[in-house]
């Protein structure tokens, strides 16, 4: 629900009508108008079952040590009810709130007041202010790009904690894992509602708005484009890189920590979810100039499925290796931890490779060379709403000759190597590779028939051109 998607073909053109991950012209992306009967169901079901599904995982592990079937032959046989294991289920607690209002405040403050200054020394990171794509109403936002900057200083803090200053035990955030799972939901909730009221009486720019007529659509796909508060708070970035993701990576030290006070060591299996997920986190926020233009930003408007889901879905489904390992510390044969290894560092350089491709590609308008030869692309025609034809190009050199969504493929073995360091005892941990597989496979279809609709023949000779998705060979 909240994974950071990655830009489909690769596209240059005019700078008006194309950003640098996905050609957002207007009339082309944004969320619908409209909303028909199957888009409603859709949303209905998440917004009633989304809440269920991250309770369930989360209350399996805590109660009945991982085990996704074991609850409901639990209450089929009658050994417990419902009733029975919500009375299990740990409440809110006022340190789990303290620890979570000083968490996200933390964050507000390394968002809005310390200019990034990483930039500054970091060669190749770009950083501070940097402009964003243009909206459909025209507008180009300005942002503060500070993520690298703001997940160093929380680290640096972390280690700190932990080795000198002992303020607080590292096992803080699995010890109130649950209680802290009610104050995410309180931050999601609380957000997206007001994101949606903002929408209907003060939004940032009313033109890029969009009402269905459909509260349930409306609240859950939101209203404003790009929803802020002042001139530099904006909802869509903050929420989508922080508190989530700068948390990814402390949820799995807090884990790591857990486990070795338990057991008296840390596992193989949890130091590669550590170091395998840390490097998709901090790639994310090298990267952060690059997220601007996304489909995340160019695309989504911001409602409950950005507001919920990065509070929710994110820090705790997206983490459930690190928690599975910490009831079940799998001590991995060598081969197999090598092969995990493997397998999360080449999925990694499939992702980040084929990006920087279509990065390289868009930067030069084709004058560079990719795996040593000059690209080729297929020049095509489109029409934006204003009724002006532009031109593009899409390439088909490189990954992306080889498949037209590899950057996925890469995003999709690295979410397998996550699963696959814990072992085949339990389905739990696999839900991330399962639920990525129907997210990115989803977003694909979804991405190939805007396109279609935009290029129309040129589509068809560049789908010709690269036949397959994302498997070369098979899909």
């Amino acid at each position: 629900m909240a994974s950071k998607s990655q830009p489909n073909a690769p596209k240059v053109g005019n700078v008006g009508r194309i950003t640098n991950g996905n050609a957002v012209s207007q009339g082309q992306w944004g969320r619908a108008w409209e909303v028909d009967w199957f888009s409603l169901a859709s949303v209905i079901f998440l917004l009633l079952f989304a809440p269920l599904i991250v309770y369930y995982f989360i209350m399996a592990c805590d109660q009945y040590s991982c085990s996704l079937t074991a609850p409901v032959l639990d209450v089929i046989t009658g050994h417990a009810s419902l009733a029975d294991i919500w009375a299990k289920t740990l409440p809110v607690t006022m340190k789990a709130a303290k620890i979570y209002t000083l968490w996200v405040t933390f964050q507000v403050l390394l968002y809005m007041l310390l200019p990034d200054f990483c930039h500054r020394f970091l060669p190749r990171y770009v950083g501070g202010v940097q402009e964003g794509a243009v909206t459909p109403a025209g507008i180009v936002n300005k942002y503060e790009v500070n993520g690298l900057q703001a997940w160093l200083i929380t680290h640096l803090f972390w280690f700190a904690n932990s080795h000198f200053l002992f303020w607080f035990s590292p096992t803080i955030i699995f010890d109130n894992w649950i209680p802290l799972l009610w104050c995410a939901n309180i931050l999601g909730y609380t957000v997206s509602t007001f994101a949606m009221v903002k929408g209907y009486l003060f939004p940032t720019n009313a033109k890029d708005c969009k009402f269905t007529g459909n509260f349930f659509y409306n609240y859950m796909m939101g209203i404003e484009f790009n929803p802020r508060i002042g001139k530099w708070f904006d909802f869509k970035l903050f929420f989508n890189g922080r508190p989530g993701i700068v948390a990814w990576t402390l949820i799995n030290l807090s884990f790591a920590a857990k486990q070795q006070e338990l057991y008296g060591q840390v596992t193989n299996s949890m130091v590669l979810v550590n170091i395998l997920q840390g490097i998709y986190v901090l790639d994310f926020f090298w990267n952060e100039t690059w997220y601007l233009k996304t489909i995340d930003i160019c695309h989504d408007h911001f409602g409950w499925y950005l507001g919920w889901g990065d509070c929710v879905w994110l820090p705790y489904l997206y983490t459930l290796q690190g928690l599975y390992l910490v009831y079940h510390p799998v001590q991995l044969s060598t081969p197999h931890a090598v092969g995990v290894l493997v397998l999360g560092l080449l999925g990694y350089y499939i992702f980040r490779m084929a990006n920087h491709q279509k990065d390289l590609f868009r930067r030069t308008d084709g004058r560079c060379l990719i795996w040593g030869q000059k690209p080729k692309a297929i020049e095509c025609t489109y029409t934006s709403a204003d009724g002006q034809k532009h031109h593009s190009k899409l390439l088909v050199s490189g990954f992306w000759g080889v498949a037209r969504h590899l950057n996925y493929t890469g995003d999709l073995m690295g979410s397998l190597a996550y699963c696959l360091a814990c072992g085949g005892g339990h389905l739990l941990p696999y839900f991330y590779i399962i639920y990525m597989t129907i997210l990115l496979t989803h977003r694909c279809l979804r991405d190939e028939h805007r396109c279609a609709s935009k290029y129309g023949r040129d589509w068809v000779r560049y789908t010709a051109t690269v036949p397959y998705r994302l498997l070369p060979g098979i899909f």
